[in-house]
Parts: structure tokens; C-alpha cells; sequence
């Protein structure tokens, strides 16, 4: 059972997940670029109860790390501090928004495969990457799960895509297991899903029409 988290990147979309996670009765590290210091005032002023740290000291503790820097900042993720973690990668290649980065478009893999291999001992899910950042606080239902917002989830090690399903149920939302880590591809930027709204159901006709077969559940243990 989840009981802390940390978050990496006090942007519009990390500090959205520290205060949705705050609200499901989670503590909360947070940490950015800027010193322990700085983090400290934004996260008193924007997700009050969230403790900040370095990044190092922030994931330390943490049963699991969300990743919510812009995607061109990946290669600054140090691979040695996240090894063995699950990491929840909400982070997209939006070129209309944010401009291309050929190192990612020239790319054939797609980016959570991109960010797996550089953080080649860490345990990356995809999730959260296709909700805008005040959805995650308007359309979350933590009392009830009885037509809530789907959110799709890929990953490829059981475990961390168990610890990442309980974290989308907590914080108010259906998780649906997708499958693979590569999976993700149907819904980064630009996809039917990334732009759309779903319940359970419909995030699985969502899946079933980008050739996604859904798997029935996740079963932990299996890699």
C-alpha cells in the first residue's frame, strides 16, 4: 500500500499530482531544478502539506516517483538516484506546443521507451500524460468509481504497474491496464485518447480501436 510519493518538477502538471495525492491522504516530497530552498516557497504557496527536498533526499524514501519535467530535461533524471524505483512518466512530445525535438521525432521507440532506456534500472509507467493538469483535480471522484475518468496505464513490470494503478484509484480516477510500456504510443500527444474524456468503458473501446488488446488485468509478479 502506497503511502508516500515524490514528485519531480513543480510545473502545472507535478504540482496538480502533489495535491491530488495530498487529498487521498498521501505525503508528498517534492523537488525541482532549484534549491531546496526555492521548492520550499512554491510548495508552501502551491501544494501546502507536500514537504520539499533535493531530488535526491525527495525519492529516497518514496514508494514511487512521478516525473513531471518538460521531456526535453529527461537526460538531467540521474539514472543511479532512480534505480530500482517505480517512475510514473507523465511527460509528452507535444511539437505544437512545446516544439519538436528531433531526438526524440528521429526516434523510431516512443518516449517512455526513450525515458526507460536511460533510466535502464528503474521501472517506468506510463500514466497521467493525458489529462490536462486542472482535470486531475476537477474530474477526480475519490468517494465513488461508478462512471469516474478513465486513465490508461502501460508498463511492463507488474509490480510498478500495480503500485501505479493504486495510485490512479486513489487520487480519483479508473485505471485501466493497457499493456506494455509501449503501448503507450496510442495515447501520447496527438492521439484520440490524449484528447478525449473517458469512462472505463469507453477507454477500452478507445484501446480496442487503436489495435490495443486490452489485457483482462495486470498480474503481479509477472515480468
Amino acid at each position: 500500500m502506497l503511502t508516500k510519493i515524490a514528485v519531480l518538477g513543480v510545473g502545472r502538471v507535478g504540482t496538480a499530482v502533489a495535491r491530488a495525492a495530498l487529498d487521498a491522504g498521501l505525503a508528498v516530497n517534492v523537488a525541482a531544478s532549484g534549491s531546496a530552498e526555492d521548492i520550499a516557497l512554491i510548495a508552501e504557496i502551491i501544494t501546502p502539506g507536500a514537504a520539499a527536498h533535493t531530488a535526491q533526499d525527495a525519492v529516497a524514501d518514496a514508494d514511487l516517483v512521478v516525473v513531471a519535467v518538460p521531456l526535453n530535461k529527461y537526460r538531467t533524471l540521474d539514472p543511479a538516484m532512480l534505480e530500482g524505483k517505480i517512475v510514473v512518466d507523465v511527460m509528452n512530445h507535444w511539437a505544437e506546443v512545446d516544439g519538436s525535438l528531433a531526438e526524440v521525432s528521429e526516434d523510431p521507440r516512443r518516449t517512455s521507451e526513450i525515458v526507460a532506456a536511460h533510466l535502464s534500472g528503474s521501472r517506468v509507467v506510463k500514466t497521467l500524460n493525458h489529462i490536462g493538469y486542472h482535470e486531475i483535480e476537477d474530474d477526480a471522484r475519490r468517494g465513488s468509481t461508478d462512471g469516474r475518468r478513465a486513465l490508461a496505464i502501460a508498463g511492463d513490470d507488474a509490480e510498478a504497474v500495480a503500485a501505479v494503478t493504486e495510485l490512479v484509484d486513489r487520487i480519483g480516477f479508473e485505471p485501466v491496464f493497457a499493456g506494455p510500456l509501449a503501448v503507450g504510443a496510442v495515447f501520447e500527444a496527438g492521439t484520440p485518447i490524449f484528447f478525449g474524456s473517458f469512462d472505463a468503458e469507453e477507454m477500452r473501446r478507445a484501446l480496442a480501436d487503436a489495435d490495443v488488446a486490452v489485457p483482462e488485468a495486470v498480474v503481479v509478479g509477472a515480468h
